[in-house]
């Protein structure tokens, strides 16, 4: 590996998409709650099955959701989309 790019890694927390589809993952989970919806609200609302949202939802599923679809869930929800992707770090 070049040394540029070993020192790269070494300076930024490099992570793989795994981790970034966990936390849309555990703010879907939150933000529907939050809302008061059930995954068949949230289905119905951006025609889809609540199968979908459920193995979205499912970490033992490894179903990816794409940004588009994310976008469509947002605005079901009236958010903003960035909210998806909020660390349990993150201040509001």
């Amino acid at each position: 590996m070049p040394k540029k790019t070993r020192i790269l890694q070494e300076k930024t927390n490099l992570h793989n998409s795994e981790y970034y589809f966990s936390i849309v993952r555990k703010n879907l989970i939150r933000l529907r709650k939050k809302y008061g919806y059930t995954q068949q609200d949230i289905a119905d609302m951006i025609g889809s099955s609540r199968q979908y949202i459920c193995d979205l939802e499912n970490s033992n599923r490894y179903k990816h959701i794409t940004i588009d679809f994310l976008g469509r869930i947002a605005d079901a929800l009236e958010i903003d989309i960035k909210e998806f992707f909020r660390s349990s770090n993150d201040k509001k």
